[in-house]
């Protein structure tokens, strides 16, 4: 392989190794990065946090007597798809559990609401501004039905509330704010707001920024027309001024979303916090500020989603008949993960997975067949690959000397080797073809089972790769490894190593076989790219979806198979150029005899 090649190699890896760390560290293709109005900080003390301001409106402080009346108390309600747990304290959602949707950490339900604290929980308010206290006092309950839950509270000259509904067969449901007064006008206005609402503190399932590099917390808005995505970093607490029909948090299967009914009352104004306050794990939560209210009666509905982040479910919100609160044309879908720049290729091979799933009912078998169905339609190209090299090794002679001949003239160089390789038949491009080709896959590959919905939960292999959206693991420490514990994690996993060996393998058979050959420098560089970049991936993509690396390994034993014919090809060929050379030389001697 001459050495142009081999960096063009080197370059392409580099390329493929840089752009996969990006996305899994930048998780959406089509994110774009929203100029947040930085006039608020960008680090907030834990004084001026929401939750732990002691500085709420004097009307709006309760009184003594009400609170003895009420003792603490929390209550559940069950449907077909969730389990939502309430504390009367705030009247807010300490628990969200998706039924249908298995943790495997835990073996239960994924848990929306989490890191749920005494100063966080989920669709808590607070008067005022996102700086405002969390109310924290103790309400009311009300249970009218199964569905329903009712929490009120009595302060000075009104009464404040918060009424839950749920429908069966539903992950969204219905949120009112209430706040009736019997004594006259009551003003509620904090701050330039009436109050603040907020999602849960993390979108489940728990999620540990240092250790899962291929999930990541987004705040997402849209507008009507447009959505945008800001990547939620760490220890922030960053306003959004927008307008928004919608806005909230997304994990990468997740999410949380909150839709007021009338967008006109909200203030245009919210606020994205990963603040850390349970353990090591940082919050990703949004915050929703209401416009003032004055008056008798408010009753402010949202419709807030806590669920899945996947076409299936999302979609139902766009016609009235396909979701029980007769919702149309909210494009709750446009929340999910666009496609990259090679989206046309990711629809391809999705459907092509879907075709096979269908047939044998398991998505890693599906991703088996698919790769051998790859590799062999791809096999002419890397067998002409093969072809081209062969004939470089033969023209390396003759270019050593035009570089020699030509070395104080490179445009004559340049125009001597294009006609060396146009009278040989060889096309320098024709080795790239086939090696683009498959760059282009893996790239396509990765976005694909990086964020496909169908491979959350999907299990392979009972006990070694049950889900085919993260790393397998054999076993878990119940600490990180010694030394890589902060890069690798605390789990053994078998699919990395298979990988390595593989790709290790696959390089031997391919510089036994010559179509790697090279020498000096240029060989030196051969065995970086055949033994170094292996290990390299090794450590980049040891906890990548095991769906990832399930494709990679089974393509590299394909390509072991086939770089055996190759090779054995290749020999013929050597043999049949070895023949023609020494039948010339003969016929060369006679005539000088």
């Amino acid at each position: 392989m001459d050495k142009n090649t081999v960096w063009a190699i080197a370059l392409s890896t580099v390329v493929i190794g840089t752009f996969m760390v990006l996305q899994a560290t930048v998780f959406a293709p089509q994110r774009q990065n929203v100029s947040a109005n930085t006039e608020g900080p960008a680090a907030i003390s834990t004084e001026a946090l929401p939750g732990n301001s002691q500085d709420a409106a004097p009307v709006l402080i309760a009184s003594s007597d009400t609170e003895e009346a009420v003792s603490e108390q929390s209550l559940t309600i069950v449907t077909d798809k969730i389990k939502a747990a309430f504390t009367n304290r705030g009247g807010d959602i300490i628990g969200y559990e998706l039924l249908n949707h298995v943790d495997t950490d835990t073996n239960k339900g994924v848990e929306m609401a989490d890191n749920i604290s005494a100063f966080n929980r989920a669709c808590a308010v607070s008067f005022g501004d996102a700086n405002g206290a969390m109310i924290n006092d103790l309400f009311s309950v009300e249970q009218p039905d199964a569905n329903t839950v009712l929490f009120t509270k009595r302060y000075n000259g009104y009464t404040f509330g918060k009424r839950y509904t749920f429908i069966p067969g539903e992950y969204m449901f219905k949120l009112e704010v209430l706040m009736h007064s019997d004594e006259g006008t009551v003003s509620l206005n904090t701050n330039n707001a009436a109050y603040t609402i907020r999602t849960a503190p993390q979108v489940g399932p728990h999620y540990n920024p240092r250790m899962n590099r291929y999930d990541s917390r987004m705040f997402i808005t849209f507008d009507g027309n447009k959505k945008k995505y800001v990547q939620v970093g760490t220890k922030q607490f960053k306003p959004y001024k927008r307008d928004y029909v919608w806005a909230g948090i997304a994990g990468k299967y997740f999410e949380e979303l909150f839709i007021p009914e009338k967008p006109e009352t909200m203030t245009g104004e919210a606020y994205y916090s990963s603040r850390t306050e349970v353990g090591d794990y940082a919050n990703a939560q949004a915050f929703f500020t209401r416009k003032p209210f004055s008056g008798t009666d408010m009753a402010d509905t949202y419709y807030v989603y806590f669920g899945p982040r996947n076409e299936t479910d999302l979609r139902l919100y766009n016609t009235a008949q396909a979701n029980g609160w007769q919702l149309e044309n909210v494009k709750l879908d446009e929340s999910l993960q666009g496609y990259g720049w090679l989206g046309w290729l990711e629809k391809i091979l999705k459907w092509v997975l879907e075709m096979l799933y269908k047939v044998v009912h398991n998505w890693g078998v599906a991703i088996i067949i698919m790769t051998i169905l790859l590799k062999l339609a791809m096999f002419p190209l890397t067998r002409q690959q093969s072809l081209g090299t062969l004939k470089m090794q033969a023209l390396q002679p003759k270019i050593t000397e035009l570089q020699t001949k030509y070395k104080d003239n490179p445009q004559k160089l340049q125009a001597e080797t294009a006609k060396l390789y146009k009278d040989n038949g060889y096309n320098p491009m024709s080795g790239c073809l086939p090696m683009l080709f498959q760059f282009l896959i893996i790239f396509a590959m990765y976005d694909l089972f990086n964020n496909y919905f169908e491979f959350r939960g999907a299990s392979f292999i009972p006990g070694w790769i049950p889900d085919l959206s993260t790393g397998d693991s054999v076993y878990a420490f119940k600490r990180d490894i010694p030394f890589i514990g902060s890069f690798l994690g605390n789990s053994i996993r078998i699919l990395p190593i298979i990988y390595l060996a593989s790709q290790l393998l696959y390089g031997k058979i391919t510089m036994v076989g010559g179509t790697a050959a090279g020498a000096g420098s240029s060989a030196g560089q051969m065995k970086f790219m055949m033994y170094g970049m292996p290990l390299i991936f090794f450590f980049l993509f040891y906890n990548a979806p095991s769906g990832l690396l399930l494709y990679w390994t089974v393509s590299n034993i394909i390509q072991m198979g086939q770089q055996l014919i190759i090779n054995k090809f290749m020999r013929q060929k050597k043999a049949e150029i070895a023949a023609q050379a020494g039948q010339f030389k003969i016929v060369k001697k006679g005539k000088k005899r």
